[in-house]
């Protein structure tokens, strides 16, 4: 199995020699700037991006941006360079267009080693899998949570109709609510509900139509 395959975009021979001794473990690619890094994409898609922000031709790295997650959307990217301010390292982190990871330059070398590894084994492919079974988890809780409750309604209504029925007096909404642990205006919608399907006589709750408010 070949190892992972890093672009690098630099235009520094010696802060790539430092690449070079630091991630010897990967395939290296290298290119000098972004409008390079277009062209080689294609041919060789990377399995993870480091990008400077000052390169050859003139070219600033963070105007690349939106094209590379274009072409490598679930690709990650680490931007290393010492000529960012704080506010342009937020933006580039930010967004749907974003980077993974900002590291300084001079670059600490045991950081660089563990943002690779880190952005390999959590980023790219991996993120996108963990993010959609992260979303299948949530619409089964919710789906379970609504069941939940629904059968949990359905069960005091029918217990509702049951007390209203025992009784010629009208029901008393505060007793209901006590015995039910519930909200008065939630008995109030069950008994409307319960007269709406013909379960009870509109007579057994008379303003089932046009209830008096209730205080949040």
């Amino acid at each position: 199995m070949n190892p992972p395959l890093i672009l690098i975009i630099e235009d520094d021979d010696l802060q790539y020699e430092i690449y070079e001794e630091a991630l010897a473990k990967y395939q290296l690619v290298r290119v000098k700037n972004g409008s390079e890094a277009l062209a080689q994409i294609p041919r060789q898609p990377p399995d993870i991006l480091i990008l400077d922000h000052v390169l050859s031709e003139g070219e600033l790295g963070l105007d690349f941006l939106p094209e590379f997650k274009e072409l490598l959307p679930h690709v990650p990217i680490v931007i290393v360079s010492g000529a960012l301010e704080v506010r342009q390292q937020m933006a580039a982190l930010q967004g749907p267009r974003r980077a993974h990871y900002c590291l300084p330059k001079p670059v600490d070398i045991q950081a660089l080693r563990r943002t690779v590894e880190t952005a390999l084994k959590e980023c790219g492919e991996t993120e996108v899998v963990r993010q959609f079974e992260a979303l299948e988890r949530s619409r089964r809780t919710d789906a379970q949570e609504l069941f939940s409750r629904s059968t949990d309604r359905l069960a005091r209504q029918n217990r509702i109709r049951e007390l209203v029925k025992q009784t010629s007096d009208r029901p008393n909404i505060s007793a209901l609510a006590r015995e039910f642990k519930v909200a008065r205006r939630t008995i109030i919608r069950d008994l409307q509900e319960l007269i709406r399907r013909g379960q009870l006589p509109p007579a057994a709750y008379p303003e089932w139509e046009n209830p008096p408010a209730e205080a949040d």
